[in-house]
């Protein structure tokens, strides 16, 4: 252990409230860095892994403005939507928490090991059920995921597909009476299936960056420190297309009634400059930046 590592046992008067909602308390939680901030205003934030490009920019704007509010991020440190809401936070000059599914001292996955290390450095903390040095095991992510739904008051689900352990997620946060906030996404998207479902059964529907700015200050008391950002994007029909639904060439080319070939080159453009981004399956995507208007 580390001069940064502490443990708090149940009976300790700093163990988190929210964490005696879980059906089974643990005995122990341990951790790395700032003891305190488990006190602090948080809001818990889970997403895909495999986050779309839409998710990624949502993610960013969440966790942006979580900082700007001065609410803490609660996040799993997963890659995908994790890394990019507690990234963003960070870079905003925020605070950020993540539970691991492992010990304390690992990081996992290593492709977040910048989270990991900065949410350290950057007066947050690194927690978990598990006892030092315990590695990655299936059996140990649930109940992780249960931890952050119970750590904050709110939870926040950016994108999700219909079964996955970010809706496993959702599911342990209503459970414990949390307040459950969704990101709507498209209709014919698998990745937001789930939230979708979500706002269908009662979630709060938070459409855009205002909606957002209103719930926090509501649920929290608190109002967002800095304007938000905006700007102009390319638009039409072909990228009107692609925002409601990821596409193929050939896909998009029979629903807007269009030449394939004509298509192709403005994909290529597009992408040239930096507006769409090819994804592994060859579907088409906008990127982040042209959700977040910076194109």
């Amino acid at each position: 252990m580390s001069s940064q590592d502490w443990e708090l046992e149940r009976e300790d008067p700093r163990f988190p409230e929210g964490l005696l909602d879980l059906s089974r308390p643990p005995e122990r939680l341990y951790g790395r860095g700032d003891l305190e901030i488990l006190s602090e205003p948080s809001l818990s934030v889970v997403g895909a892994r495999r986050a779309t490009p839409y998710g990624q920019a949502v993610s960013e704007m969440v966790g942006r403005i979580a900082a700007d509010c001065g609410i803490v991020v609660v996040s799993g440190g997963a890659m995908g939507c994790d890394h990019a809401v507690a990234r963003a936070a960070l870079d905003a000059g925020g605070r950020t928490i993540v539970v691991s599914g492992c010990g304390a001292d690992r990081v996992y996955p290593v492709s977040s090991s910048d989270v990991f290390t900065d949410a350290v450095m950057r007066g947050g903390a690194i927690v978990s059920i598990e006892t030092w040095g315990f590695g990655p095991r299936r059996y140990a992510f649930p109940k992780r995921n249960a931890v952050i739904a119970a750590l904050s008051q709110s939870l926040m689900v950016v994108e999700a597909g219909a079964k996955s352990g970010t809706m496993s997620t959702a599911d342990a946060a209503v459970e414990r009476w949390r307040t459950v906030y969704a990101i709507p996404g498209s209709s014919f998207s698998p990745n937001s299936s789930g939230t979708n479902r979500l706002i269908a059964e009662g979630a709060r529907m938070i459409p855009d960056e205002p909606s957002l700015e209103l719930s926090l200050s509501l649920d929290y008391g608190i109002a967002r420190l800095s304007g938000g950002e905006g700007g102009d994007r390319p638009q039409g029909r072909v990228m009107s297309a692609l925002v409601a639904s990821p596409s193929r060439p050939d896909e998009l080319a029979e629903r807007l009634n269009e030449d394939v070939l004509t298509l192709l080159h403005t994909l290529t453009d597009y992408e040239l400059r930096g507006i769409v981004v090819k994804l592994p399956d060859g579907r088409y995507s906008p990127t982040r930046e042209y959700f977040k208007g910076e194109n």
